[in-house]
């Protein structure tokens, strides 16, 4: 199931999506947006795997919202303005919906997206995307050693290579994950298992580092860690 969300600033538009998306299955709206900063906040706290989104509007454009967006997503841009097209194809966008454009339409706007989840998980990716200074930087999810919660972002330290810092939540990151490999010891630290060296006394040796285990963590990892 892919789970999305919308914005538009207008209203009428959120509806229609709102009413498409409930005749696809494959797809969860789980919520929509008038207003960009709610949108934001929202991303910074969800996975989302897929963004309807308008191109044309007035606090800040479409393209520009999801040049910013920290986390890997798809998105299908929507507009009432045919020359925004080449600009969203250029970010890689699943699709591009001329407004108003029909059920139908929409529909194989939606099955393309479908289409992308369904391969993307067919072959598991060894690697993650973070978007970083308009761009995308891809990480090895083997050469992730430890990621440290840092407020709003985080930082992830890799082998043999300079750590990096994303706008992303410890929430979002777990679901890319492989859970048989990573695993949360406390509310700023998540660790991968094979990298691990020692643990006593509550403190982890990884790497060249030592992290705390967190009480409220401790059974858990304790029960993974042991097998």
């Amino acid at each position: 199931m892919i789970r999305a969300i919308a914005l538009d600033d207008e209203e009428p538009a959120l509806e229609i999506i709102d009413f498409f998306c409930g005749q696809i299955e494959g797809i969860e709206l789980l919520k929509v947006f008038t207003k960009s900063a709610e949108a934001r906040l929202f991303l910074e706290e969800h996975p989302v795997d897929l963004i309807f989104l308008d191109i044309n509007m007035p606090a800040i454009s479409g393209v520009d919202f999801f040049k910013n967006i920290p986390q890997e997503i798809m998105v299908i841009f929507t507009t009432a303005f045919s020359e925004y097209a080449v600009e969203g194809f250029e970010l890689n966008a699943v699709d591009y919906l001329l407004k108003p454009f029909t059920l139908q339409r929409f529909k194989q706007a939606a099955q393309k997206a479908i289409d992308l989840q369904h391969f993307h998980l067919q072959n598991q990716q060894t690697y993650l995307y973070f978007r970083i200074d308009y761009g995308l930087v891809k990480v090895q999810i083997t050469d992730i050693i430890y990621i440290e919660s840092l407020d709003n972002y985080l930082k992830i330290h890799l082998l043999h290579q300079k750590s990096l810092v994303v706008r992303m939540t410890m929430k979002a990151i777990l679901e890319k994950l492989p859970n048989d490999e990573f695993i949360r010891v406390h509310r700023s630290f998540i660790v991968a298992l094979k990298y691990i060296k020692s643990v006593r006394n509550k403190v982890i040796a990884i790497a060249d580092e030592n992290l705390a285990l967190g009480s409220s963590y401790e059974e858990n990892f304790y029960k993974i860690y042991g097998k």
